[in-house]
C-alpha cells in the first residue's frame, strides 16, 4: 500500500456525538457481539460435528455463520473500544485493512447467498439429480470461488483507496473505515474509485441479488406448475423461507447504502443503515435458521445433551 498523503491516521467519530449515550451503546453492542459469536459459533459447531448436517445446504450455512462472525469482528470490537477510549484514532494501514476485510467478507456473503439460492433451486427443481450436481467437490469449489473472488474484489478497492492523497481533514464521520467516507476526505480526482465502487461492486451486488431472485422465481414457477398438493407446496416453500429472510435482511440495507448517491444520504442515515448489516443481520441470522429449521433445532438439542 502506497501512502503519499500527509495523513498518517484517521479519527473515527463513531455513531453519535452525544457522550451520555456512549455507555448505553457500549452495553448494547457488546451484548450484540456476544450473541453474534455465540449464535453463529453454535451453528458452525453443529454443522461441523453433527453427521446428519453434512449436506450441501448446511455446508453453505456453516460458511455463512463463519462469515457473519468475521464480518462483525471487523467493525464491532473497534467500535466498542472507541466508545470508551478517549483516543479514537486508527492508523492509515489499519483503516485500509479494515476497509479491505469489510468488503472482502461483505462481497463474499453476497455471492454465498446466491450460491445458497442455487442449492435450493437444484434441491427442489431437480431432486433426482441433486446429489450428483451438488456433490462434495462441487460445493467446495463454489465456496472456495466466492471467497477468492471476494478477496480480490476487496483488494482492488484497498489498493486504489490507499493510493489516494489525503491532505485535509482526517475525521471520518462513521464508526468504521468504508470507501464512501474516505472518498469524501480525499484530495484530488476520485472518479476512478467511484467508478470501481459503482461498476465492480454494483455488478457483484446486483448480479448476485438478481441471480438469487431468479432462483426463487424458478422455484415458485416449478412448484406452481408441478405440485398439485397445497401441503407439498407449503412444505417446499418453507424450506426456502429462512434463506429468503436472510437475503432480505442482507440486501435491503446494502442497497440503501451503495445504490444511492452520497449526496442524497446524510451521515446519520449512513450510520444507522450500516448498523443493520454489521450488527442486526448477523444477530438475526442464527435465530432465523434455529427457529425455522427443525434439523438445526434437533442438532442443537443433541449437542446440549
Amino acid at each position: 500500500m502506497l501512502n503519499h498523503s500527509s495523513v498518517t491516521e484517521f479519527l473515527l467519530l463513531g455513531m453519535t456525538d452525544i457522550q451520555e449515550l456512549w455507555p448505553l451503546l457500549f452495553v448494547v453492542f457488546l451484548a450484540s457481539y456476544f450473541v453474534i459469536v455465540a449464535g453463529n459459533g453454535a451453528i458452525l459447531m453443529i454443522v461441523i460435528c453433527d453427521p446428519k448436517l453434512h449436506s450441501p445446504m448446511y455446508f453453505f450455512l456453516g460458511n455463512l455463520s463463519c462469515l457473519d462472525i468475521c464480518y462483525s469482528t471487523v467493525t464491532l470490537p473497534n467500535m466498542l473500544e472507541n466508545l470508551l477510549a478517549p483516543n479514537k484514532a486508527i492508523s492509515f494501514v489499519g483503516c485500509i485493512s479494515q476497509l479491505h476485510f469489510f468488503h472482502f467478507l461483505g462481497s463474499t456473503e453476497a455471492m454465498l447467498l446466491a450460491v445458497m439460492a442455487f442449492d435450493r433451486f437444484v434441491a427442489i427443481c431437480k431432486p433426482l439429480r441433486y446429489t450428483v450436481i451438488m456433490n462434495h467437490q462441487c460445493c467446495a469449489r463454489m465456496a472456495g470461488t466466492v471467497w477468492v473472488i471476494g478477496f480480490f474484489h476487496a483488494l482492488l478497492h484497498s489498493i486504489m483507496t490507499s493510493n489516494l492523497n489525503f491532505c485535509g481533514s482526517n475525521h471520518i464521520h462513521h464508526f468504521f473505515c468504508d470507501i464512501k467516507p474516505l472518498l469524501e476526505l480525499a484530495c484530488g480526482n476520485t472518479e476512478l474509485n467511484e467508478w470501481l465502487l459503482n461498476t465492480v461492486t454494483g455488478t457483484i451486488g446486483m448480479g448476485c441479488f438478481f441471480l438469487t431472485l431468479l432462483s426463487y422465481l424458478y422455484i415458485i414457477l416449478h412448484l406452481f406448475f408441478k405440485t398439485c398438493s397445497c401441503s407439498m407446496l407449503h412444505k417446499s416453500l418453507s424450506t426456502c423461507a429462512s434463506h429468503f429472510m436472510v437475503v432480505t435482511l442482507f440486501y435491503v440495507p446494502v442497497l440503501l447504502t451503495y445504490a444511492r448517491p452520497s449526496s442524497g444520504t446524510s451521515m446519520d442515515q449512513e450510520r444507522v443503515i450500516a448498523i443493520m448489516y454489521t450488527v442486526v443481520t448477523p444477530v438475526l441470522n442464527p435465530l432465523i435458521y434455529t427457529l425455522r429449521n427443525k434439523d438445526v433445532k434437533r442438532a442443537l438439542i443433541r449437542a446440549v445433551r
